[in-house]
């Protein structure tokens, strides 16, 4: 668990940038500069890529995760599984830009009625497949080799910066907004050649196949494991992204431009967990290949209780001035206030249950989580499909929330009976209960002032009362050590 505090401490902070930048540009630039429809366009096209994209990977990400402790030589050159990872990948990519020029007809008579805009951008979604299919292998690899923060980096903060600076050119006309599209786009790519330019530089990029450490049995394994991450991932993403493309074909792409801009808010919760789950795919699947039942208790049991914490303060945060951030984004998007909650909700419950999609996807049975997103696919579209016209955009976000929370009630009870794993403890009911006094007395204070002096007001009170006692009652051990970590840095304690 060590590796996993100290990366992830690490990794939070760049995450904690990015939602700041991703505020900046997605509360304060996109809602006041772009239209509704130009926002969706945004959102569905790297929605598309990145569900294609995972797609392209045939799974090999998923193989790498599992398997690539059986590949890790110390001479840096992991009987070439580097090479064999991107040729996977070059198949896939392949693979995925012939069925896109084949559905593109189809893509296009299905956005002619509602989402005009996005007809002139399809082709472009085969070169944002290529870069976000090779960025996503080139950083899992890199992750493997237990640096899971530097990918965070560059999708966190390096590329928020970059779609920065391409708002600022287009607000003061040095772009038209087809230039501002192909910036964004560029943008999304670059950190492609930045992290390959890492692995060369630090002599992990290596080209050397070792076909003679491939036998039957790897293969067969690596081809498995694949084949099941491929259905994992896509059916991850899919989850995660189907109520946008559900809402732009039902509702147009003005309407999925506002759930992008409130979908934000809702996901800031999850966010922190992003470094957590990376560094302890690796840390499991080491722990399984030993045996180390230990270790995968630890993991458990401190992911559980540290991501419930941070969630619970997020979560109660957001909603605490959920008044004051649609005076932010604007009033136009008053419809999206319940898709903050609801998306806010469903991550909360997904970081109560920690690192159990880690464990589940580096143990033997990984096959069952697999079947178990499958199953969530189609329940999550069924909603979708009744949810949606009854209630728009609310009803996706309920719908999403739903998927999640049942999602990982069965993580949880496979987990506990087939492993004996169960992390909860009367820690969660303090944690509840410091969050539950900590929103009702901040949301009582009478603040009637600028929103902006109403959050600073309110959050400083909530962060008070909620983080001083879950650091003096020391409700998780890790948050402790991360803080006094800060706190000797700043001099405070020694």
């Amino acid at each position: 668990m060590g590796i996993i505090v100290k990366q992830s401490v690490k990794g939070t902070i760049y995450i904690y940038l990015g939602v700041l930048l991703g505020f900046v540009t997605t509360a304060i630039l996109f809602p006041h500069i772009y239209s509704k429809a130009e926002i969706g366009l945004l959102k569905i096209i790297v929605t598309y890529s990145t569900m294609i994209a995972q797609f392209g990977t045939l799974g090999i990400n998923g193989a790498t995760i599992r398997l690539f402790p059986f590949f890790r030589t110390a001479d840096k050159k992991h009987h070439g599984f580097l090479p064999f990872a991107l040729s996977i990948g070059m198949i896939g990519f392949l693979i995925s830009a012939i069925l896109l020029l084949l559905f593109k007809p189809l893509i296009m008579e299905m956005s002619l009625e509602k989402s005009t805009l996005l007809v002139g951008y399809i082709n472009w979604l085969i070169v944002l497949v290529f870069f976000q299919l090779f960025f996503s292998i080139l950083d899992i690899y890199y992750s493997a080799l237990n640096n899971s923060v530097h990918g965070t980096w560059l999708r966190e903060v390096f590329q928020r910066v970059l779609i920065i600076l391409m708002i600022g050119l287009y607000y003061f006309d040095l772009l038209s907004f087809h230039q501002f599209v192909l910036s964004y786009i560029a943008a999304i790519s670059v950190p492609t050649f930045y992290i390959l330019y890492t692995l060369i530089r630090e002599g992990q990029f290596n080209l050397h196949f070792d076909l003679k450490f491939l036998d039957k049995d790897l293969l067969r394994s690596v081809g498995a494991m694949s084949l099941f991450s491929i259905l994992n991932g896509f059916s991850v993403i899919m989850i995660q992204n189907v109520d946008v493309i559900m809402i732009n074909k039902m509702l147009g792409l003005e309407a999925a431009g506002v759930y992008a801009i409130v979908f934000f808010f809702g996901i800031a919760v999850s966010l922190p967990a992003r470094s957590i789950y990376k560094i302890a795919n690796v840390a499991a699947a080491e722990a399984w290949k030993n045996d180390d039942r230990k270790t995968l208790k630890d993991i458990y049991e401190k992911s559980c209780l540290t991501l419930f914490v941070i969630g619970s303060f997020l979560f109660l945060g957001i909603w605490l001035n959920i008044g004051n951030i649609m005076q932010i984004i604007g009033l136009d998007y008053l419809s999206g206030k319940w898709v903050i909650f609801f998306i806010g909700l469903g991550c909360l419950l997904d970081m109560a249950t920690g690192a159990n999609s880690s464990l589940m996807g580096t143990s033997k049975y990984y096959k069952v989580q697999s079947y178990l997103l499958l199953i969530l696919v189609v329940v999550l579209v069924a909603l979708n499909l009744v949810l949606i016209p009854l209630w728009g955009l609310t009803g996706a976000a309920i719908s999403s929330a739903a998927a999640l929370g049942l999602l990982n009630l069965m993580r949880f009870l496979f987990l506990w009976i087939k492993y004996d794993l169960q992390p909860y403890n009367l820690r969660f009911v303090y944690v509840i209960l410091i969050g539950v006094v900590s929103f009702a007395i901040s949301y009582a204070i009478p603040v009637k002032f600028h929103f902006i002096l109403d959050i600073l007001i309110r959050s400083t009170v909530f962060s008070l009362l909620f983080l001083l006692p879950v650091y003096f009652f020391r409700i998780s051990d890790d948050l402790n050590k991360t803080a006094d970590h800060f706190l000797k840095m700043l001099k405070i304690i020694r």
